[in-house]
């Protein structure tokens, strides 16, 4: 054997401290975008996703669907049509949540205000507000291998909570605003500790009696719109007395338009996100959630109060979830409450924590891209089908939420350490 042919089944050559040189950026690079590791997944997810819309959105439109029937005569036909209806779709999508084209022409054209531009923008963050809040609330759970499905109902209460304090005190805003915030808080805290004592003190499980919890919440926000104390003085329907303007949101870009919804509820969900990261990451409270989580009996053996760990981690994730439903209330001024107002927020924040893979900045990038679908679907209509919002987001998470599909599909390489999944306890 030559020399040459003994080297080169030597291995790659060592560095003068007998390590191996770090590859080529571009190699491992390379090496990166293969692997099922949890950025790739949910890039790989995001993408799939809009690959499915597009293909249902495809066979969904009648004219197009026939253009297909004669793709071997004339192919041109069927992919000119499928991907104008796609292209336009999606481009509909992103003009109602990021920039909308035609109105940055009549801007320059003089015909529109600077607040015309900014409206997708307040649009995507109004709706990206709850989501933030109650995303943070499950991932908050998830850290300590609880599944708090209850959110929805959390919020209810805590959008009560608000209500009540926003339109019974009469106090300047500097103090009126803080305690109806405060007070959502803690409606929303008292009513998420439930699950979390039930489980540390009988074993039920927590998924079991939020979901009867959420359906509590609801029904009992129907009853308590249609009684004399909440029911609106001045309207028939089934809505609330409006809370008074010194306990309602500033809105941020009010200067600049009044159709600019967006108010210091984001500020409030950043600000939040900015704390939960501090609580994980930082606290002694946070390491005892984390290390629950991560084994509940090792944790227990050293000494950890397992059940007290339960208890304040669901008080905390409902006081999320709470603030969630105090943005609510008190963003919507004089209008009052109905029970439409809590819309499905406190659910969708179970895909929001999904995607974000219960991290506060992860939670907050997937808040926005959830916020920017729901508000580009309304923004579409009736050009765009408004379910092709939640078709994506659905399929989002179904792929998030399963890694192991993504790495058979793509034939993706395992990752060292193994696929990371998000698990909760007790299943």
């Amino acid at each position: 054997m030559s020399a040459e042919t003994e080297a080169s089944s030597a291995g790659p050559p060592e560095t003068d401290d007998g390590t191996e040189p770090r590859p080529p950026f571009m190699v491992m690079f390379g090496r990166y975008l293969t692997e099922a590791n949890s950025v790739m997944v949910t890039v790989y997810s995001l993408l799939m996703a809009f690959v499915i819309g597009a293909i249902l959105l495809i066979v969904s439109d009648d004219a197009v669907r026939g253009t297909w029937s004669y793709f071997f005569s004339r192919p041109t036909d069927a992919l000119s049509a499928s991907w104008d209806v796609v292209s336009s779709a999606y481009v509909s999508l992103f003009e109602g949540a990021v920039l909308n084209f035609n109105t940055l022409d009549r801007f320059a054209a003089g015909t529109a205000d600077f607040g015309d531009i900014l409206r997708p923008i307040s649009e995507t963050l109004t709706n990206a507000t709850p989501l933030v809040l109650t995303g943070l609330a499950v991932g908050l759970a998830f850290r300590a291998g609880l599944f708090n499905i209850g959110a929805q109902g959390q919020l209810i209460l805590g959008m009560l909570g608000a209500l009540v304090i926003g339109f019974t005190i009469d106090a300047p805003a500097i103090v009126h605003l803080p305690l109806a915030v405060l007070a959502g808080a803690i409606a929303g805290a008292a009513f998420g500790a439930i699950p979390g004592l039930l489980k540390a003190q009988t074993g039920a499980h927590e998924v079991i009696s939020s979901i009867m919890l959420n359906n509590i919440a609801a029904l009992f926000l129907v009853w308590a719109i249609s009684t004399e104390f909440l029911h609106s003085e001045t309207r028939s329907e089934l809505v609330t007395r409006p809370v008074n303007d010194s306990a309602v949101l500033p809105r941020l870009l009010g200067p600049l338009g009044a159709h600019l919804r967006v108010n210091a509820a984001l500020l409030l969900a950043f600000a939040a996100a900015i704390l939960v990261w501090w609580l994980l990451s930082r606290s002694t409270f946070g390491y005892r959630i984390r290390a629950v989580g991560f084994n509940e009996h090792a944790s227990a053996t050293a000494g950890m109060h397992i059940g007290r760990t339960y208890t304040t981690t669901m008080g905390v994730s409902g006081a999320l979830a709470g603030l969630a439903g105090a943005a609510l209330a008190l963003g919507v001024g004089s209008g009052g409450v109905t029970t439409n107002t809590a819309l499905e927020y406190g659910f969708d924040g179970i895909t929001v924590a999904l995607l974000g893979r219960a991290n506060p900045g992860g939670i907050v990038a997937a808040a926005l891209l959830f916020g920017a679908l729901k508000a580009g679907a309304l923004s579409a209509q009736p050009a765009v089908p408004v379910d092709i919002s939640t078709l994506l987001q659905a399929t989002i998470v179904l792929f998030i939420a399963a890694p192991a599909l993504v790495k058979a599909l793509l034939r993706l390489r395992t990752p060292r350490g193994g696929l990371v999944t998000l698990e909760a306890k007790g299943w």
